[in-house]
């Protein structure tokens, strides 16, 4: 049965004094697809500004929002309705060829996959590469599934959620140094594993409902972390299924209606849900607030 959400996405940008706005990129409608439609949108932004859209190279949806003349504040609110619907797990059969690992693409598979299967960030000393090994037995056949289920429970499990309001996004290395990371950082620490493994992984931001954050949500369930503000996983692509949900920081994956998917990258930093920059003082910016409401509409 699909399901239906309100989504309301507020970013504010504080300046003491007036400042110019330059070109800001705005990233935050939902990707449609067979299993999620946009019902609605609106995009509001003060000062009043000139708004286009793009498709990005990997066909997100991005505002190319224009502020014009001077203000103390830059204020974006973005809000849309959705409908849901995730695949059920037996939708999501692979071919046999990669039921287990290691498995080999195919010939034009690898033509689409190859910046996906790339290492993004270097290991000079294999230890990325002997922390993804951990999750392979050594005396039986390892199971794609079953392989890529451990990794995404034990990161959640052994590190450390803390929230960073720097921009940017650590690198694999950081965070198994650091053993602490936010949302995007294991995500990419997931990501950059399996591809290592041999398994094609894309890095993907949106919104996560959260029940206990909805005041008019009448089911309770167990509580997520990451809600109130935008999230990121991962997909990795599995021949037969297509594009699979592993969500490293609560433990979700294959079908789950709690993430809701905005844009796709190869890497965090060609999915930043906004960038842009501003012209005044040096010292004029006060800081920025961002707030996501996800609401859950109908049963």
């Amino acid at each position: 049965m699909p399901t239906r959400y309100d989504i309301v996405h507020t970013t504010i940008y504080r300046y003491k004094t007036p400042v110019r706005f330059g070109l800001h990129r705005v990233m935050f409608r939902p990707r449609d697809s067979h299993d999620l439609r946009v019902l609605a949108t609106d995009l509001e932004v003060s000062p009043e500004a000139h708004v286009r859209m793009i498709q990005d190279p990997h066909s997100n949806s991005v505002a190319l929002v224009q502020p014009q003349g001077k203000a103390r504040e830059l204020r974006i609110v973005c809000s849309f309705t959705i409908e849901q619907v995730p695949a059920a797990v037996n939708m999501l059969e692979l071919e046999p060829s990669a039921e287990f690992l290691p498995f080999a693409y195919s010939v034009e598979e690898r033509l689409d996959l190859e910046h996906y299967l790339r290492p993004y960030h270097d290991d000079p000393d294999g230890t990325l590469i002997r922390w993804a090994h951990q999750f392979l037995h050594t005396d039986q056949p390892n199971s794609t599934r079953e392989v890529l289920a451990r990794m995404n429970a034990h990161i959640g499990q052994s590190l450390q959620y803390s929230v960073r309001h720097e921009e940017g996004t650590q690198t694999p290395l950081e965070t198994l140094t650091t053993g602490s990371g936010t949302c995007r950082d294991y995500a990419l620490l997931m990501m950059e594993a399996a591809r290592r493994l041999g398994v094609a992984t894309r890095f993907v931001s949106g919104y996560l409902y959260d029940a206990a954050l909805d005041a008019t949500a009448k089911a309770t369930g167990k509580s997520v972390t990451g809600a109130g503000s935008t999230h990121a996983w991962l997909h990795a692509y599995l021949p037969g299924a297509g594009w699979v949900t592993y969500d490293p920081t609560n433990n979700l994956s294959i079908s789950t209606s709690q993430l809701i998917r905005v844009g796709v990258a190869r890497d965090p930093s060609q999915a930043a849900p906004i960038s842009g920059s501003w012209f005044g003082e040096a010292k004029a910016y006060e800081g920025m607030e961002a707030t996501v409401q996800v609401r859950r509409v109908g049963p």
